[in-house]
């Protein structure tokens, strides 16, 4: 039995204990042409994303990779789009009936493991096939401030300071690595809790910034770039405040000129 034939099979391991299939669905993501990069501060999550207006007679407004969750939690989908849809109102639905079941939204947590172990049903029946996917959730959490996880197709979901997914993820990485090593007097390395806490509104936003450009070797436009946010910041309007949005393209205009102008 070749490779080939391996790979037919969602639930039938190789001799080297891989699933091909499961393999494939993170090839969908990188092979999706988009960079999703994600950075959490003390009082601030932020996801930016690149737009892509594939035509011209396409409305823009209609293109997005950011989706609302509930109102405190938002998520950026990289890969195929379709699927994406797809998981985001399976989410939207685990909130509302979470809400409906407890009386309380739910946590950011507790939706990025619970949508994990959805995607990893979808890894042992033949009957579904995973997503080709990355979803990177940002919210508010009441007992623990921001937080930003990370979920794949293989069922996997872990928490981060800053993360990226897509095309450019490794770079984007190590970029970040890089940026956090240096926080805190050059303490980031050790600390990296400590080290978040010194990230305010606007650094968060543009080490965000930074970082897309950075991997891109280009300086976006303002509707070349979404950037979705929820922050407990004075800085931050009192009516969004710890509320997900994304924000307008003048706002962005403005985060990317104070980045422009800071280089």
């Amino acid at each position: 039995m070749s490779r080939t034939s391996y790979d037919r099979y969602l639930t039938v391991f190789s001799p080297e204990g891989r699933l091909y299939q499961v393999e494939y669905a993170f090839k969908a993501i990188t092979g999706s042409g988009h960079t999703a990069i994600a950075v959490r501060g003390k009082d601030t999550a932020v996801v930016i994303t690149q737009k892509k207006v594939p035509d011209k007679l396409l409305d823009a407004s209609t293109v997005t990779h950011l989706y609302s969750i509930t109102p405190t939690i938002g998520c950026v989908m990289t890969g195929l789009i379709a699927d994406a849809n797809s998981q985001v109102m399976r989410a939207r639905s685990e909130a509302a009936e979470f809400r409906y079941k407890y009386g309380y939204e739910i946590t950011p947590d507790a939706l990025a493991r619970r949508l994990a172990n959805i995607n990893q049903v979808y890894t042992q029946r033949a009957a579904m096939r995973p997503l080709g996917i990355s979803m990177i959730v940002i919210g508010i959490d009441p007992e623990y401030g921001p937080q930003c996880f990370k979920l794949d197709p293989a069922g996997y979901f872990v928490g981060f300071h800053a993360t990226a997914a897509g095309q450019k993820q490794q770079e984007a990485m190590n970029h970040l690595e890089k940026k956090w090593k240096k926080l805190d007097s050059g303490r980031g390395a050790d600390d990296a809790v400590s080290a978040g806490k010194t990230l305010g509104r606007s650094e968060v936003i543009e080490m965000a910034i930074e970082a897309i450009s950075t991997v891109h070797a280009s300086d976006f436009k303002a509707n070349e770039v979404e950037i979705g946010i929820v922050s407990l910041s004075e800085d931050e309007n009192p009516k969004t405040r710890g509320q997900w949005r994304v924000m307008p393209e003048d706002e962005v205009e403005h985060h990317l000129l104070a980045y422009a102008e800071k280089d």
